[in-house]
């Protein structure tokens, strides 16, 4: 059955891996699904957990694929087939990004992988970049672009997760206005107000 929306919030399966700046796509993704009223359940078929989602009048998938990170497209690939998604603007990806300070989004359609294992595993599967991305800014590390897994992999301590909090809370606005009003208001709302 095919859908309006599908929703990837990356990130990667564990307790070792939650509340990790890596992680705050499924993080906004999970803050979606509660606004919703649902909450992300087992799928096998799909290696993910998965929650079907009404935004409004749209009807939304939205999914963690429970592949590591670099493995995404995989799962990713096996939810377009499942859900009928045709047009890649109705594919939107949640994940970390290191170009933009914590707090911030920035939505895009298409671009660069940015170095990202599971923007480049999804374009890998797909065959494009032509997708929908809500980047969450997580800083860069300090100490350099060496230390980049070492920062994004490691706990968020507590003073800072409030921030990331927010910048989820946005993510999962930016989703709402992609259901109701298109990737291009997102875009007009997210990327001039920050």
């Amino acid at each position: 059955m095919s859908r309006d929306l599908l929703v990837i919030g990356l990130g990667n399966p564990g307790d070792r891996y939650a509340n990790t700046r890596h992680n705050v796509g499924v993080d906004a993704l999970a803050m979606l699904a509660a606004r919703c009223g649902e909450r992300l359940r087992p799928d096998r078929a799909s290696s993910s957990l998965s929650a079907e989602l009404r935004i409004g009048t749209c009807r939304a998938v939205g999914a963690f694929p429970t592949t590591w990170m670099n493995e995404s497209g995989r799962a990713v690939a096996s939810l377009v087939r499942r859900h009928g998604i045709e047009d890649w603007s109705q594919l939107v990806v949640l994940h970390d990004e290191l170009d933009l300070l914590p707090g911030r989004i920035k939505v895009k359609l298409g671009g660069g992988l940015a170095g990202h294992n599971g923007l480049r595993s999804i374009t890998a599967h797909l065959h494009t970049q032509d997708y929908a991305r809500i980047r969450i800014g997580v800083g860069r590390p300090p100490g350099g672009p060496g230390r980049g897994a070492d920062w994004v992999l490691s706990k968020v301590p507590s003073a800072q997760r409030a921030e990331l909090d927010v910048a989820c809370e946005l993510a999962a606005d930016a989703v709402e206005v992609i259901a109701a009003e298109g990737i291009d208001a997102a875009m007009q709302r997210f990327n001039q107000t920050q």
